[in-house]
């Protein structure tokens, strides 16, 4: 019954990670590349200690326990079950706040977001800029299931995500996201404008739109020459989801370094760092991400939402838009990211602008990379829609 919740615990059985340890530790690794770096992907010699760690070091009931300490649950919407965690803010009046992630990101991205946004006096906050946190795992992703059929695009998850929340008992909250959560997020304010109060957005997508190429400052200039230069070296992954994902599913599923290997070049290319990802992300923190992904057998069904959705999202930033998203919204940018929007291109999309942050340090995944910038745009942005 759609809208039916139960309650749910992860525990996953002990022959399931001594499995992936024997894999990791029979793996057959290629040559390395003839050039030096990342320029042909992952170094063999970074990957090789990784999955090391992996195999002897990385401690999976560790992240359990974490999640134990949070609610969970099963939520049955548009015929799947969709694994949701959430932390209940102790303080009144708390603003119900949705978060969705993206690939090759989890809910685990915004773990360290909960503490600082559910009891932020405890963190150096104010009780009234307190959230009450939902965290739903994308349809394909984690412990949700597997769609199998055609047709779960952005906009039918947005839809699922607003049964969600009222079937947990919000009816006015906020939304948020990444990645993939930045499109839900959007059309969930497009799907529900009466009971979301705001989008926070990391970062909008939006083109030029009515402005030509004449017209650019030079931070909009950088921002294409960046976006371009994505298009012609760091693509190709996306093309692969959007056109065979069960082909690259059987790799992903079957090997744990092939799947390691896949995830970890996006981290480290689209993160903020100054050749060391662990400072700003840390090892464990990366392969919670990358074993969820593994236990979950994830690799395919998570690549389809490429090919359900990629096309209609790259329009966005590339070419634009007539259609416009009304709800307040609230815009992070990072210097990393790709695409970096101006606040003038967003606003023909987003003529609703409330708050516009951009940031001198940080990439794609701020919620790991960044934390508390994330969350002081989180809270500024909801003391004006509260």
């Amino acid at each position: 019954m759609t809208g039916t919740v139960q309650e749910f615990r992860v525990r996953v059985p002990e022959e399931s990670l001594a499995d992936l340890r024997r894999r990791l530790r029979d793996t057959r690794w290629p040559e390395p590349a003839t050039t030096p770096g990342w320029t042909q992907g992952v170094p063999l010699d970074h990957l090789q200690d990784l999955c090391a760690y992996w195999a002897d070091g990385y401690d999976w009931r560790r992240l359990e326990e974490e999640w134990a300490a949070l609610e969970q649950y099963r939520v049955a919407v548009d015929g799947l079950g969709v694994h949701v965690l959430r932390a209940t803010s102790p303080h009144p009046g708390a603003l119900p706040l949705v978060l969705t992630h993206g690939w090759p990101g989890s809910v685990v991205e915004f773990l360290d977001l909960v503490g600082p946004l559910t009891d932020p006096p405890a963190h150096g906050g104010r009780a009234e800029d307190a959230f009450t946190v939902v965290l739903p795992s994308l349809p394909g992703y984690g412990f949700s299931d597997k769609p199998r059929e055609t047709g779960w695009g952005i906009r039918r998850i947005a839809a699922a995500w607003d049964e969600i929340m009222r079937a947990l008992g919000h009816e006015r909250y906020l939304a948020a996201g990444s990645d993939w959560g930045t499109s839900v997020s959007t059309c969930l304010a497009q799907a529900a404008p009466d009971r979301v109060a705001g989008i926070h957005l990391i970062p909008p997508l939006a083109g030029p739109g009515d402005f030509s190429p004449e017209e650019f400052t030079a931070a909009e200039r950088r921002a294409t020459a960046d976006l371009e230069q994505r298009g012609r070296d760091g693509s190709a992954y996306s093309a692969v989801h959007a056109t065979v994902p069960q082909t690259i599913g059987y790799s992903l599923v079957d090997s744990p370094a092939g799947l390691c290997a896949w995830l970890v070049e996006k981290f480290w290319t689209w993160a903020d760092h100054d050749g060391d990802l662990y400072e700003v992300i840390s090892r464990d923190r990366l392969l919670d991400d990358v074993t969820l992904y593994w236990l979950t057998r994830s690799g395919a069904s998570s690549a389809r939402l490429y090919r359900e959705s990629i096309a209609e999202v790259s329009s966005w930033f590339t070419r634009g838009t007539t259609e416009t998203v009304d709800v307040p919204a609230g815009c992070s940018i990072f210097p990393s990211e790709v695409p970096r929007p101006s606040r003038r291109w967003a606003e023909q999309r987003f003529p609703d602008i409330r708050y516009w942050a951009e940031h001198g340090r940080g990439g794609h995944f701020a919620a790991l990379e960044q934390p508390a910038l994330l969350v002081g745009d989180l809270r500024a942005f909801a003391r004006l829609v509260r």
